[in-house]
């Protein structure tokens, strides 16, 4: 029998301006940047990716920053909101950082847990929650110490157009259990400590629109190449329509859209961020795959310049 999986791999998300994607993301959460390639679909825009000290499978969110691009609407087949997890106690150190850069906040509580929710620049929607669970994360930046550091994904919030089939979904063919209910929302958990908990809306909510602000998809993990196989003919078996194996030279990938409408793709674990540059390197040199090794002058030319960089309060 195949295992469930263990979470989230990774969540892909739109964006638009990539100076102010870095500084949000490794200046103010303090994420590394594990990674700057491009969209092997679309080389003119970048393909940016953060999470811990090497990009753990359920730490690594990813974006395509495309200036100027249209304004998306979250909603129904999307992934409505990300959930970050930092160590037990340090909630009140974000609460504090997130205040000193002058970022509204909101308190929630969900499933008898304390979120912090907050929107980036492009108006991607995210929480933050302390879980005892999930390693640590190595990597400070920013006047962030270890131990107050996000570890990784806490889960996500999933808005379905058609919950009922997302819940089966879900069940029966991710291997999540169901946990709970409260309010507007099902709890499902995942086998792994980090990126393990999904809540998704009861009711159905009304379809959202893609773009700048908006989640692409949601990764799901496989342990490795052998596994990812039998996922897709898993997927398949089930009814849905899964893509061929695509090689993302990082992780191999399937995708598929749920009844719902959310496009969520299964990854494999290896080979990781360190396949194409020493550890303590990642995400120095932009990455390109072989084949558009031959066009690197011309796709850097046509790429906009950004650093990573610490920031002052209030300066963002």
């Amino acid at each position: 029998m195949l295992q469930p999986t263990a979470g989230i791999h990774h969540i892909t998300a739109f964006v638009g301006d990539a100076q102010e994607t870095v500084d949000f993301y490794a200046g103010v959460l303090g994420l590394r940047l594990v990674k700057k390639t491009i969209n092997f679909d679309a080389p003119e825009v970048y393909h940016l990716y953060f999470g811990n000290e090497i990009g753990d499978p359920g730490t690594i969110i990813t974006f395509f920053p495309w200036a100027g691009s249209r304004k998306g609407r979250i909603g129904g087949g999307q992934v409505g909101i990300t959930s970050y997890v930092v160590p037990s106690g340090a909630l009140s150190f974000w609460q504090d950082r997130l205040d000193k850069f002058g970022i509204p906040v909101t308190k929630v509580e969900r499933f008898s847990e304390t979120y912090l929710q907050f929107s980036d620049k492009a108006g991607l929607q995210l929480e933050i929650v302390a879980r005892e669970e999930g390693s640590g994360s190595a990597w400070s930046f920013g006047g962030i110490p270890a131990d107050k550091a996000i570890k990784g994904f806490g889960g996500a919030v999933l808005y379905s157009g058609a919950p009922r089939k997302t819940a089966e979904l879900l069940v029966n063919v991710m291997g999540l259990e169901k946990v709970g209910e409260e309010g507007a929302f099902a709890r499902y958990r995942a086998t792994g400590d980090l990126g393990n908990m999904i809540d998704l809306n009861i009711e159905p909510v009304e379809m959202g629109v893609g773009g700048s602000g908006t989640v692409h998809h949601i990764a799901w993990r496989a342990k490795d190449d052998a596994e990812h196989a039998l996922w897709r003919s898993h997927v398949e078996s089930k009814g849905h329509h899964p893509t061929p194996i695509v090689d993302r030279q990082y992780f191999n990938a399937i995708y598929f859209r749920e009844s719902g409408g959310i496009l969520f793709e299964i990854a494999t674990d290896p080979p990781g961020f360190a396949r194409d540059e020493e550890a303590d390197k990642l995400g120095e040199k932009l990455m390109l795959p072989e084949w558009y090794e031959p066009a690197r002058s011309r796709i850097e030319a046509n790429l906009p310049h950004f650093e990573v960089r610490e920031l002052e309060e209030m300066k963002l």
